[in-house]
């Protein structure tokens, strides 16, 4: 398939498409940064009456006094505004000028470096993740993983650490055999000590030393089936509990008491029928139990099965409690790895994607120009303004500005 339609993803046509739309974006980033820059760096200058008057957003007000005695109330209220003023004097008048926020025309650039570090990130880990897969029952450990099939690698792949899964569990919906959620705690160890424990479930994996452990699925090791642990919660008539862990063939004994347990068969997933007849509906670990003889001095009492998704089995009738709490050690957790050398350059690029969208969304380039001009014994304030994004704003800004001057 020269196409790769099993795998766009991967395939060349699409890792040339986001090459060509890497290029686009270069190439207009650069054609129009230099004229940006230009405008950045270039100083505002003071501009006549007859210019402000022309513009779209402008104001005009008459205070008291000449224009030296006004100019320093105008300064304040223009500091105050956050712009630092620029003075030109003139016969009969001052004018001044200032502007900031140039530095937010960058935005949108920073947006587009952001993209195209991004895109890197993608194409590197298109052409140089590897994906592997593990299936590691409770209690093993490992410190490789192994090549999905069909991938034509066929060696073992080192992780650099190793990965023991300690437990396995899994939750249902109430009444139903449908998981609601399964999860596998696990150990990492590096050059045999341990470096921490996790939790892993399906929307909440692993990653370590840039291996990301994705848990997938679940199911019962055929060659552990028959030497698991089992797991017991045991109270007595008194209220005594205690937890007891058995292999197969071993005896299980009631604490404070001379009876005994023997186990004489097990299921993986045992079920009431209509008829009220138990059966066996899968060979994985949804519903395990015990069929456990008693006996009390060699002498045989009652036997019961002991389903650990049904508590009321566990009563026994002479008021002990037997509850099978787990069968451990034959079920494993199945993982899906994946080492992707590309991530690191996407973080940093979604960061640096979310300060340039903020900067071009968000913020604008705004200039001022204020001329104070005598009319008779008073100052007429001319005020205009200019914004490259948000003007409605910005003319909101100018209308207070006018009303802190007339204070």
């Amino acid at each position: 398939d020269v196409y790769k339609r099993q795998d766009m993803y991967r395939s060349w046509w699409y890792i040339a498409l986001l090459l060509l739309l890497a290029l686009n974006v270069l190439v207009c980033s650069v054609h129009r940064l230099p004229g940006v820059l230009k405008i950045i760096k270039a100083p505002a200058h003071p501009l006549s009456n007859e210019q402000i008057e022309k513009m779209t957003i402008k104001r005009s007000v008459l205070l008291k006094g000449k224009p030296d005695s006004a100019k320093n109330s105008v300064c304040a209220v223009l500091k105050k505004a956050g712009f630092n003023v620029k003075e030109i004097g003139e016969d009969k008048g001052l004018r001044f000028c200032s502007q900031k926020g140039g530095w937010s025309r960058l935005g949108v650039y920073i947006t587009h470096i952001s993209i195209l570090v991004i895109m890197l990130g993608a194409i590197t880990g298109m052409v140089f993740s590897q994906e592997s897969f593990i299936s590691l029952p409770e209690g093993d450990i490992s410190s490789v993983t192994y090549p999905i099939p069909g991938s034509g690698e066929t060696e073992p792949i080192p992780l650099g650490f190793s990965i023991r899964c300690d437990n396995f569990e899994v939750e249902f919906y109430d009444g139903t055999e449908k998981p609601r959620m399964f999860k596998s705690m696990v150990t990492i160890f590096e050059n045999g000590k341990e470096i921490f424990k996790k939790s892993i479930t399906v929307n909440d994996p692993l990653t370590h030393k840039g291996s990301t452990f994705y848990l997938t699925d679940y199911g019962v090791s055929e060659r552990r089936s028959r030497r698991g642990i089992f797991v017991f919660g045991v109270t007595t008539g008194e209220g005594r509990y205690s937890e007891i862990r058995l292999s197969p063939g071993d005896i299980l004994e009631i604490p404070g008491t001379s009876i005994k347990g023997k186990i004489i068969n097990f299921s993986p997933a045992l079920k009431y029928e209509e008829d009220g007849s138990l059966s066996t509906y899968t060979d994985k670990l949804h519903n395990p139990a015990v069929h456990i003889e008693f006996t009390d001095s060699g002498k045989k009492l009652y036997s019961n099965w002991i389903l650990k998704r049904y508590p009321e089995t566990s009563f026994l009738p002479d008021g002990n409690r037997v509850e099978l709490l787990d069968y451990w050690g034959v079920e494993y957790a199945y993982f899906r790895i994946r080492k992707d050398p590309g991530e690191w350059l996407i973080y940093p690029g979604l960061v640096a994607m979310g300060i340039g969208l903020i900067i071009a969304l968000f913020m604008s380039h705004k200039k001022i120009w204020v001329n104070l001009a005598e009319e008779g014994m008073n100052t007429r304030v001319i005020i205009g303004g200019t914004a490259n994004r948000y003007r409605s704003s910005f003319d909101k800004k100018i209308e207070r500005i006018t009303h802190l001057m007339k204070r």
